[in-house]
């Protein structure tokens, strides 16, 4: 699967049953292993990510995005797929959080009470919403002139897409919130069907 149509996929938000098994799996290759260090978030920015996908998916019976580790998804998604541009778009939406954060309650998001957390993402929410209803659509010459820009745009849009996709596509979110089953593809085995117990 190329990049671009990865890419797109976390963009449109789609959802994980229109999601094929190739899809899937390649998502699932993003997952780092255990004891996975930061290559693009700061711990500060780390530390605001934690904080936004622990709202956006808490804790209740099953663990949430915090712990499946989605904030380290995000740090492969910038860190391998995002261009230059894209990263800088997103860096510079998480900085926009901390700055609305502290205009409002005088404290960067992480440190901000979760009921205040809550607030200013419901309100980034909404202000999402009202952005997508008047965005003309995009010109058809944008895809054929090789643009790669399915991060940019709302900051917020994106950044929901990417943890939804994080955490189901995370051994926790499939297994646990999904309860679904990690199936391996189909066995071909190299051997010719020789005579069994349907042959006699």
């Amino acid at each position: 699967m190329q990049r671009r149509e990865m890419l797109r996929i976390l963009a449109a938000g789609a959802a994980l049953p229109a999601i094929t098994t190739d899809v899937f799996a390649f998502f699932r290759g993003a997952h780092p292993a255990e004891g996975y260090a930061l290559r693009t978030l700061n711990p500060h920015q780390n530390a605001a990510v934690v904080a936004m996908i622990d709202q956006i998916i808490p804790e209740t019976d099953t663990p949430g995005a915090k712990g499946a580790r989605v904030n380290e998804f995000i740090d492969v998604i910038l860190t391998e797929w995002a261009n230059d541009t894209e990263r800088k778009n997103f860096l510079d939406g998480l900085a926009g959080v901390d700055k609305r954060s502290n205009e409002l309650f005088g404290k960067d998001f992480a440190d901000a009470a979760p009921a205040q957390q809550l607030t200013l993402l419901r309100a980034m929410d909404e202000a999402a919403a009202f952005e997508s209803i008047d965005r003309p659509p995009r010109p058809a010459a944008y895809e054929e002139a090789g643009r790669d820009k399915q991060l940019e745009g709302n900051f917020f849009s994106v950044f929901k897409n990417i943890t939804l996709h994080g955490y189901y596509t995370s051994e926790i979110g499939f297994t646990q919130e999904l309860k679904l089953e990690i199936i391996p593809g189909a066995q071909h085995g190299c051997i010719p069907r020789g005579p069994g117990l349907g042959d006699a």
